[in-house]
């Protein structure tokens, strides 16, 4: 049986990506909202408050930590791009999930996530050295290649959390 955690699988962490795996990733995060639109079309406000899996964040919750974590993503990115090796700030990605804003109409968070991933594909186009290093202070230092491969697969982990629930409730 599938993990509901992890339908994709474990995140990738590679230091490096080839070309065509990098050309892969950015429009990955280019079709991010669009996808994740698609993935809620249509539920209603019962549905979206439904989890993902047992003891899981809702479908509105995913949402809402889609664009935290994207934010953050863009930022650490920016600051890998004009920083030397910069440590990241972490977040407490659960308790953000707590948040009152959490309980808002996803569509603030995707109309948000439609506007920074323009910025965040503007700024990876123009990308030269993907060896950029930036340090998570708990699991060390990782690159801009890292981070383009976990945000790519980010996005897709949590559309599979909703199209999983979608499919196993006939939505």
């Amino acid at each position: 049986m599938t993990d509901l955690r992890y339908p994709l699988g474990p995140m990738p962490q590679p230091r490096h990506l080839t070309p065509p795996e990098r050309e892969r990733a950015i429009p990955a995060i280019a079709a991010l909202p669009q996808d994740l639109r698609q993935a809620v079309a249509g539920l209603s406000a019962a549905q979206l408050d439904t989890p993902y899996r047992e003891g899981g964040w809702t479908v509105r919750q995913v949402v809402h930590h889609v664009a935290d974590s994207h934010i953050n993503a863009y930022v650490r990115t920016k600051l890998a791009l004009t920083e030397a090796n910069p440590v990241i700030k972490p977040y407490e990605e659960q308790l953000w999930a707590e948040l009152p804003d959490s309980r808002l109409n996803p569509e603030i968070s995707l109309l948000l996530l439609e506007q920074l991933h323009t910025r965040w594909v503007g700024v990876l186009a123009g990308v030269t050295d993907w060896q950029r290093p930036w340090t998570h202070p708990v699991s060390g230092t990782w690159t801009l290649d890292t981070l383009l491969a976990m945000y790519a697969w980010h996005g897709q982990h949590h559309i599979a959390h909703i199209t999983g629930l979608k499919k196993a409730r006939g939505w």
